[in-house]
């Protein structure tokens, strides 16, 4: 078995892996200073759970777009799993794709990683749509290379925004309105946030793929991806493990250390 770690802005992804196969994720509030020892009682219990040894992990690999989080990360690998694990973005992990960026170490190891599972499950010409912190659109080409892409503000990032700034605005749940033309201000916020959305989404793509000059299947993951593929013909498979596959495929792709 082997522990794959996805750290984002807002949530961490734990999942444990047997030959391939999804056992069994967790997802936990990132927090940058959370130590080794607070990992592992939590990860435990829930192992435990669902009746998975720790001593049956035997190595793993880390994701972060936050940099405070992996010393922790690999002290709890090092201590409590025996191993040192792989860390995307570092010499020990080389993840087998060309970036074509100005500067390739710019990009977060979560859109590289994505990239990685798009490639191998859907194969090239793809625009990935990840519901994040921020709102991304990745561009994967042949051999899974990446070639860059878009980065919006987040959809809880823009309704938080909204309500701060409008005091009398209230706190609405991110939904489909019964209609565009609202009757109420939470049907207001919500056909702005939603349609607003499901417009970027729309419009983006449509531009990417008339750079592209050659058709574009449109990929989306993340919390919400589920809800906005709902609203448009664009996004033609909705995957929210990706993310967490791809980092299964990087890390059985490494040598033994």
């Amino acid at each position: 078995m082997f522990l794959c770690v996805d750290v984002g802005n807002t949530n961490t992804v734990f999942a444990v892996f047997e030959n391939s196969q999804l056992v069994a994720q967790w997802r936990t509030v990132t927090v940058a200073y959370r130590t080794a020892d607070q990992y592992f009682v939590w990860l435990q219990q829930l192992m435990r759970h669902k009746s998975i040894i720790v001593e049956d992990i035997k190595g793993g690999i880390i994701s972060s777009v936050v940099p405070q989080t992996i010393y922790n990360l690999r002290q709890l690998f090092q201590i409590y799993f025996g191993s040192e694990p792989y860390v995307v973005g570092s010499k020990n992990c080389p993840i087998g794709i060309d970036v074509f960026l100005d500067t390739p170490s710019e990009v977060g190891a979560d859109r590289l990683v994505n990239a990685v599972a798009g490639y191998k499950q859907y194969g090239p010409d793809l625009i990935i749509v990840d519901f994040g912190t921020a709102t991304t659109f990745d561009v994967v080409g042949e051999n899974g290379s990446y070639h860059g892409g878009v980065i919006a503000p987040g959809i809880n990032l823009s309704v938080k925004a909204l309500q701060d700034a409008a005091a009398r605005l209230p706190t609405i749940e991110i939904d489909i309105p019964p209609s565009v033309i609202a009757k109420n201000t939470v049907h207001a916020m919500q056909s702005g946030i939603y349609w607003g959305y499901i417009s970027l989404i729309e419009g983006i793509c449509a531009r990417i793929q008339s750079e592209w000059n050659k058709p574009m299947k449109v990929i989306a993951t993340g919390g919400l991806c589920t809800l906005f593929a709902k609203g448009t013909s664009y996004i033609e498979i909705t995957d929210q493990n990706l993310t967490i596959m791809g980092l299964s495929y990087i890390y059985e792709k490494q040598d033994p250390m």
